[in-house]
């Protein structure tokens, strides 16, 4: 005879969704946008369809549309002119540049919102990479004080999440101590804590034209080989004043959310990235996938391992079919 039949818990749907462990939310989710400079401006990333650069003026709508879906956080990504580029990064600290003139414009027509921002020198860098470049190689100690200008000066605007990037050492606590010394102590980090060189960023450096001008990232990026590593990391940046520890990407490494969210009590996030949302996207374009339950199969996936936040280029998407 058999004694124990777990069927009976998956024999109707009112059964199912009884006992269903897991559910996402919209306010599981922070939503990654991408600004570029003018007006009245809008282009389609080839690589992700579905996804835009918005300039200044359409970003606000954007933002606005999705706030009337429930979607309340945002991750601001700065497309920005090669001319404006140099070794330094300087355009990342004029206030009368497009991002962080943006990001006032933003905080002070939509205060309620939570507004992410990122922290890495790629955007603005005439190298590509995310750290400063000296002989060819990039440097760390060196970027730690462009990071933290660079953190202090969007803070300024009112933003309420500084999300660093770059996988400097020492970089958290750097940027901690920068940000209290400025008057922003209620300013929160959610350190890009396992950062992988990974093959997945593609579409996204074709957003914001943020390749590296040379060799790769992976003296600094975390070799997709290791776990071990990204407990060291979560240990100094929570020991450095993280408020969040993120995993990126996500999808492969849903055992590394596990572990973090095994290990660490901070809130973990997951950086469900562009080449994730392209590849879903592309296979259900083909009709090889259901596109909708892929998404929501994937996204399920990471709140299961252990992330309580997402950040998905599907959130607007997930909030349109599940309003």
């Amino acid at each position: 005879m058999i004694t124990h039949r777990p069927r009976r818990n998956r024999k109707s749907a009112a059964i199912r969704n009884m006992v269903q462990e897991h559910h996402l939310s919209v306010n599981d989710f922070i939503y990654p946008l991408f600004l570029i400079d003018g007006k009245n401006k809008k282009s389609e990333v080839k690589s992700m369809p579905g996804i835009f650069r918005w300039s200044p003026d359409l970003i606000l709508k954007e933002i606005e549309s999705c706030m009337k879906l429930g979607i309340m956080a945002f991750d601001v990504f700065p497309s920005i002119a090669d001319k404006l580029k140099d070794k330094t990064a300087t355009e990342s600290l004029n206030p009368k540049g497009v991002y962080l003139k943006t990001l006032a414009l933003i905080k002070k027509k939509f205060p309620e919102a939570c507004i992410m921002t990122d922290v890495a020198m790629d955007p603005y860098s005439s190298d590509g990479h995310d750290g400063l470049v000296e002989n060819g190689k990039i440097v760390n100690d060196k970027t730690l004080d462009i990071l933290a200008k660079m953190a202090v000066a969007q803070a300024d605007c009112g933003i309420d999440i500084i999300g660093p990037s770059d996988m400097m050492d020492g970089r958290v606590g750097f940027i901690r101590e920068a940000l209290d010394d400025a008057g922003h102590e209620e300013v929160s980090i959610m350190s890009y804590t396992a950062k992988y060189a990974s093959g997945f960023y593609n579409p996204f450096r074709d957003a914001l034209d943020s390749a590296p001008k040379f060799g790769d990232k992976k003296t600094y990026q975390m070799n997709p080989a290791n776990s071990r590593e990204a407990l060291i990391e979560a240990q100094l940046d929570t020991e450095e004043g993280a408020d969040f520890l993120m995993v990126k990407p996500a999808l492969s490494y849903l055992d590394i959310i596990k572990d973090l969210s095994n290990n660490f009590d901070l809130p973990i996030a997951a950086y469900n990235v562009s080449g994730e949302y392209s590849m879903v996207k592309a296979a259900a374009a083909k009709g090889w996938i259901d596109g909708v339950r892929v998404r929501d199969e994937v996204l399920l996936s990471m709140k299961r391992a252990g992330a309580s936040v997402i950040l998905s280029y599907f959130a607007k998407e997930w909030a349109l079919h599940n309003r």
